[in-house]
């Protein structure tokens, strides 16, 4: 897991998703049309929290959350997506 050069703020936690499945349980090789977007990720970057609220989730940790969860973003050339600690909904 490398460095990021961006920090959330508040709540907001920053994950690398997984790459998605490139072939079936049955060893069916998924063509790119047909992937579909990861739901599992991990953290790279965390705010510092809320004031009441202190952060869960820390940087290493595998998390899932929504389907249509955050917002993408590039950053030094990768894909992450950056969302509220709310949108997650385990630690794994």
């Amino acid at each position: 897991m490398s460095k990021v050069s961006i920090k959330p703020l508040a709540d907001r936690v920053l994950v690398e998703p997984a790459a998605a499945e490139e072939k079936t349980a049955f060893g069916i090789i998924i063509p790119d049309t047909a992937k579909e977007k990861p739901q599992k990720g991990t953290v790279v970057a965390v705010g510092a929290g809320k004031k009441d609220e202190p952060m869960t989730v820390k940087v290493g940790d595998t998390v899932l959350y929504g389907k249509y969860s955050g917002t993408e973003i590039a950053v030094e050339g990768k894909d992450y997506l950056i969302m509220r600690e709310a949108d997650i909904f385990a630690v794994l």
